[in-house]
């Protein structure tokens, strides 16, 4: 069987520079489809997808909310050629019925150990609505490598750079953060895939340079203690969510090639600038993810919020507006106050206002939002800051000798 899988485009904000990082929902769904099964893979953010192309069946995988819309229009054009669409993936969860509408079937739940029974149906010409597999967790040891090998390498470069390759270590997450999401998509319970699975994984990518994708790092400090040991001798440099903030944690995770976090700034304190100082005072840089909107903002502790980031000196910082993405404990509020906006999924993006704030209005929000870009890199461009981590990086890789290996490869960093 031949089978298409797409993944769609969504509209990309437009404060952040125009880059792409090589999905990965996709390759890890792709590694659970039988091998006797031939995939073509389409990323519409670097490849045109071809609706002539010839499949037997149709995968599409939807990441974000803002995602949907672009996905419904694909599997409706499916359909229209009499093609047989799947829907799955992490948006598609929490917008199952709808997505239902644009399907011949839906695919709720992680694929591993069950998508195999959706491929037996389609061949029988049985294909149900929705397979609804929620809460039934697949036994992470038979979670192997994600198929890179559907990607097209080379589309996912940045100025000549290798974008990072994205991998994880774990899935669940026992904290369920009010604008979050991930606590009802993949439970509360934390579950750490076997060391010996993460670094089969970890040495099959060529790329020097990773991405962590877990929702947080620091959810068991023992499983992080022997986690940050067992990748330090692969000498891999890597980005990921935020660490537990303990001296000897942080001390193995900078040993163990940590390159930058992404850090939650959630107020001006001095837990906040310490915080931050002691990533950098082991070489780590910080991205801080500064949500703007919440309930006590207003225009004034917007200003004083992006001058507390310029003082602590954040390597990069990327600006969001609260969103009220379904199945949510913000929304749940938000729904029972009357403070929804309106439901057009494609402009859920976090690069604009959907509510009602609590101390100011939509307009001044979304100006707001635009001031926080515009400050924060006002004397210093995105570009030049990221230019500067991969300076860090490159310095690390030089330390340790393993630039030159990558640099033969083709004169690509990120190798």
């Amino acid at each position: 069987m031949k089978i298409k899988l797409v993944y769609p485009r969504w509209p990309k904000l437009p404060n952040q520079p125009e880059f792409h990082l090589p999905p990965h929902g996709p390759v890890v769904f792709a590694a659970a489809i039988p091998r006797e099964h031939e995939i073509s893979f389409c990323d519409e953010h670097v490849q045109t997808l071809d609706f002539a192309e010839s499949a037997d069946l149709i995968c599409i995988s939807c990441m974000l909310t803002c995602q949907t819309a672009r996905a419904w229009e694909i599997a409706d054009a499916y359909r229209a050629l009499g093609k047989k669409v799947v829907l799955g993936g992490i948006a598609t969860m929490l917008h199952a019925e709808e997505s239902a509408q644009h399907a011949d079937a839906v695919f709720i739940g992680e694929a591993e150990g069950h998508f195999e029974k959706v491929l037996a149906d389609f061949e029988r010409g049985e294909l149900k609505k929705t397979y609804n597999f929620f809460g039934q967790w697949p036994d992470l040891r038979d979670v192997g490598p994600a198929r890179r090998d559907i990607l097209n390498r080379e589309a996912y470069n940045y100025r000549g750079v290798q974008m990072v390759d994205l991998v994880h270590c774990s899935r669940g997450c026992r904290f369920d953060c009010f604008p979050c999401c991930v606590a009802y998509l993949g439970g509360q319970k934390f579950r750490p895939r076997p060391f010996e699975r993460v670094i089969e994984e970890l040495e099959s990518i060529p790329n020097n340079r990773l991405f962590i994708v877990d929702n947080s790092l620091a959810q068991d400090d023992d499983w992080e203690r022997e986690l940050f040991r067992a990748i330090a001798p692969l000498k891999k440099k890597w980005v990921s969510h935020p660490i537990r903030d303990k001296d000897d944690i942080l001390d193995l995770a900078a040993e163990a090639g940590c390159w930058y976090v992404y850090q939650s700034v959630i107020d001006t304190s001095d837990f906040m600038r310490t915080r931050i100082k002691r990533y950098h005072d082991r070489g780590i840089g910080v991205e801080g993810t500064i949500i703007l909107g919440l309930d006590d903002h207003d225009e004034d502790y917007i200003k004083r919020l992006v001058d507390f980031l310029l003082e602590c000196r954040l390597d990069l910082a990327e600006f969001t507006v609260v969103t009220p993405f379904p199945h949510t404990p913000i929304r749940a509020k938000m729904e029972r106050e009357g403070r929804i906006l309106h439901n057009d999924w494609k402009r859920y993006t976090a690069g604009e206002t959907v509510f009602k704030p609590a101390k100011m209005s939509v307009d001044k929000l979304n100006e707001m939002y635009q001031y926080a870009w515009d400050t924060f890199y006002r004397d210093e461009p995105k570009e030049i800051k990221m230019g500067k981590l991969y300076r860090r990086v490159l310095e690390k890789e030089m330390a340790d000798g393993t630039f030159r290996s990558h640099r033969a490869t083709g004169g690509k960093w990120g190798h």
